[in-house]
């Protein structure tokens, strides 16, 4: 009995050690601009989208694992393998692509900071100002252990959801039938095109590229060992249902008070006071405090994305556990963008919507490129020895790449059109 406890002790703490980069980067998904198509898929539709919500989870799990899976046995993160096999045109043009999209993507969800300190009545400037100076402090006077206990820390600020649903007095007999089958509402042809519109536009803004860039190289960084490669595999799971584990409550909320009311939603910081009157003044401001919080990792987590991607493609040191000095490129490129995510968020007229759109275009053309690199290298025996992709796997990788490719595409096509 006495082996059996040290032997379960040690599996966690090696399970706690490896702990952090899958978690993160899984909830870093439901950034503003993913609570924002939550809140408006559960306004529009009501309690049956959460059927998608199990699938969702299945299909962020697969694409997570093989990017973890990746960065641990090949000891380089995804950029890094496409500049070697690839070479440094195909690297110029990706990168391009991913600074421009997340570019717009980090001023998209600073946007939503700004709107959501207006919200809890925090004065709007000095709290951004105050935001960027403390994302730019914490990289680069910090180290990995310490930025990633804050992005962790931050994860908890999502149970603020939580409290939203259960202040809006949900229907929970629904909220649950429907993760099994979609129930409760008239399923005529209407209905069903708005369901298939904005459901695919739920799993095409919570598997973005950025994501995939994101886990290799946050996870390479932790220098996890390849031994503890089954770990790191257990934490996608983990990390992956934990997300749409809070998607799931940001859905209930919206639906149990504006769908149930025919309220129609705009946008997704609307939410906040739009579930006022019908769930009260805390459920408002807990929601706000969410969408804050997910700005915020937003923010952070895509301006790492991209200077992890140009420090790899272009053959430079980066990593959060070396200085400034050592790796000023790296820092200089989280600063940049930071920078310019202020002063876009600051001019007066700056169409939210219009650099919405932007960003999922950009993310919707590179979505199909980042699978194709991800499969074949997971599925390349020299890369991955006998970690490579199974048969199953493979198949399965293929056919959620389609369905994720299809549902980035058709939420472009939601955004642009405004549908």
């Amino acid at each position: 009995m006495k082996r059996i406890f040290f032997s379960l002790k040690g599996r966690i703490l090696i399970f706690l050690s490896v702990f952090g980069p899958a978690t993160i980067a899984a909830m870093a998904d439901n950034d503003a601009a993913g609570v924002a198509t939550y809140s408006l898929a559960g306004a529009k539709l009501g309690y049956p989208i959460l059927f998608l919500l199990p699938i969702i989870t299945i299909l962020l799990g697969v694409t997570q694992e093989m990017g973890i899976r990746l960065a641990l046995i090949s000891r380089k993160g995804l950029a890094d393998l496409i500049r070697e096999f690839y070479g440094i045109r195909i690297s110029l043009f990706i990168f391009f692509c991913i600074f421009i999209a997340n570019i717009f993507t980090i001023i998209v969800d600073l946007s939503a900071v700004k709107i959501a300190t207006n919200l809890l009545n925090i004065p709007t400037l000095p709290s951004v100002l105050f935001i960027v100076f403390f994302s730019f402090i914490f990289v680069a006077k910090g180290s990995y252990k310490s930025t990633q206990n804050i992005f962790l820390i931050s994860t908890l600020f999502y149970l603020t959801y939580i409290f939203s649903a259960f202040k809006s007095n949900p229907n929970w007999g629904s909220a649950l039938s429907n993760l099994v089958i979609p129930n409760g509402v008239s399923f005529d042809s209407n209905y069903l095109k708005d369901y298939l519109i904005l459901g695919l536009g739920v799993v095409g803004t919570t598997i973005t590229p950025w994501g995939q860039f994101f886990i290799s190289s946050f996870a390479f960084d932790k220098k996890i060992e390849q031994s503890k490669v089954k770990y790191a595999q257990l934490e996608t799971i983990w990390g992956a249902f934990l997300t749409n584990f809070f998607s799931y409550f940001m859905i209930v909320a919206t639906a149990s008070t504006l769908f149930v009311h025919s309220i129609p939603l705009i946008s997704g910081e609307q939410a906040a006071l739009a579930i006022k009157p019908f769930a009260g003044q805390l459920a408002s401001t807990f929601f706000a405090i969410g969408i804050l919080n997910a700005g915020f990792m937003g923010v952070v987590v895509i301006s790492l994305t991209t200077a992890y991607a140009f420090s790899e493609f272009f053959g430079y040191s980066g990593s959060l556990d070396t200085s400034f000095t050592k790796s000023r490129s790296f820092y200089i490129i989280f600063l940049i963008q930071l920078i310019i995510a202020t002063v876009a968020v600051m001019i007066p007229g700056v169409s939210l919507f219009k650099l919405a759109i932007t960003a999922q275009v950009l993310n919707a053309m590179m979505l199909p490129l980042v699978f194709y690199f991800l499969i074949k290298f997971t599925s390349n025996p020299t890369i991955m020895n006998r970690y490579i992709n199974s048969s199953f796997q493979r198949i399965f990788a293929i056919i959620a790449t389609i369905i994720i490719i299809i549902a980035s595409v058709l939420t472009t096509v939601l955004t642009i059109f405004n549908f």
